[in-house]
């Protein structure tokens, strides 16, 4: 029998007697998407506001100091900064500032709340999007420094009309299964062979009718290099202790956010390996890792070598690239510390 939907008043009870549990796992014990759980406090401490980044994310530059939230079920990107230089598209958009850099992709940002949580610290400000299965897609944290004044324009400018506290969802889209297409091999392989920017890789997959992971499954792949899923925390070791800057994007289908810089200080807890930096933290689940892979992809500039996790459902959980600047030219350190990783074993490959 399925589990019958809680009220909004319902709820809120459940928040008030789990104020400690994290929003998304309380929604996941009743049975509800996150967005549903925020949506419930509508009229309380949540105002439905515009969801369209066109609007929010320019309003969101007077804040100040905020923190940048995107993940997805097995990473949290988390990133201190400003928003600036938004840049509007139609089906993809993005905020290219000194610390916040975000790639938008318009059509998940579905609905939109502006939260205000009492703790025992005082009150939490945030602003908080969600997809249309109700899933977070980026959420705005405020900061001490950030402006309140700024805030409260916020709320007002951007409040829809309707303010219910009840939020329909759609059914979640499974993940794309990979898509192999083995007599294309050889198209793949001279086609790869001649890319010119790394943007052109889904470009080809989707004109052989592939998709990453198929593409990356590929046997004999001249370009893939499978490795073990503990191979992650040796590539985060060895970027701590080499001290170079690297790109780490993170996303979901809405939203990928990216860290430039280097890694200093790692924990483990449990499951989760967490970067702790000023300004950049990242919590991975590394339990959920199912695959990894090394790639490669030729480019005006030279060969860009990624390293890049997947689930078991063969979503993308993360990409990790060099970062190259004239003046601090990380990609033959980057090189060597993936050269290091151990290769998966052949009969462990699919």
């Amino acid at each position: 029998m399925a589990q019958e939907t809680p009220g909004a008043a319902e709820i809120r009870a459940a928040i008030a007697e789990n104020s400690k549990m994290r929003e998304r796992d309380l929604a996941e014990r009743l049975g509800i998407a996150e967005a549903q759980l925020v949506a419930a406090r509508v009229g309380h401490s949540a105002t439905r506001i515009a969801a369209h980044p066109d609007r929010l994310i320019p309003a969101a530059e007077a804040l100040g100091e905020v923190m940048a939230l995107t993940r997805n079920a097995s990473c949290v990107h988390e990133k201190v900064g400003c928003y600036s230089n938004y840049r509007s598209g139609e089906h993809a958009a993005m905020v290219l500032a000194e610390e916040i850099d975000l790639r938008i992709f318009p059509a998940w940002w579905v609905s939109a709340f502006a939260v205000e949580k009492q703790t025992a610290g005082g009150i939490r400000r945030s602003l908080q999007v969600f997809d249309a299965a109700g899933e977070a897609v980026h959420k705005i944290h405020l900061r001490p420094a950030s402006d309140l004044a700024a805030w409260e324009r916020i709320k007002a400018a951007l409040a829809l009309e309707a303010q219910s506290d009840a939020l329909e969802v759609a059914a979640r889209k499974p993940a794309e299964a990979p898509k192999t297409r083995p007599e294309k091999r050889e198209i793949l392989f001279e086609e790869w062979a001649r890319l010119t920017d790394t943007h052109q890789f889904l470009r080809l997959c989707a004109k052989l009718k592939m998709n990453r992971l198929g593409a990356y499954r590929m046997p004999g792949n001249p370009f893939v290099r499978p490795l073990p899923p503990g191979a992650v925390d040796e590539m985060f070791t060895g970027l701590r202790d080499s001290g170079i800057d690297f790109m780490f994007f993170v996303g979901n289908r809405g939203c990928i956010q990216i860290h430039s810089g280097p890694v200093k200080r790692l924990q483990e807890t449990g499951p989760w390996l967490n970067i702790l930096d000023p300004g950049f933290d990242m919590h991975l689940r590394r339990n959920h890792i199912a695959e990894v892979y090394a790639v490669e992809k030729p480019t005006r500039r030279g060969t860009a070598l990624s390293v890049e996790a997947f689930d078991a459902e063969g979503t993308v959980i993360f990409q990790a690239f060099p970062v190259s600047k004239e003046t601090n030219d990380s990609r033959p350190q980057w090189r060597e510390i993936v050269a290091g990783l151990e290769t998966r074993a052949t009969e462990a490959a699919e």
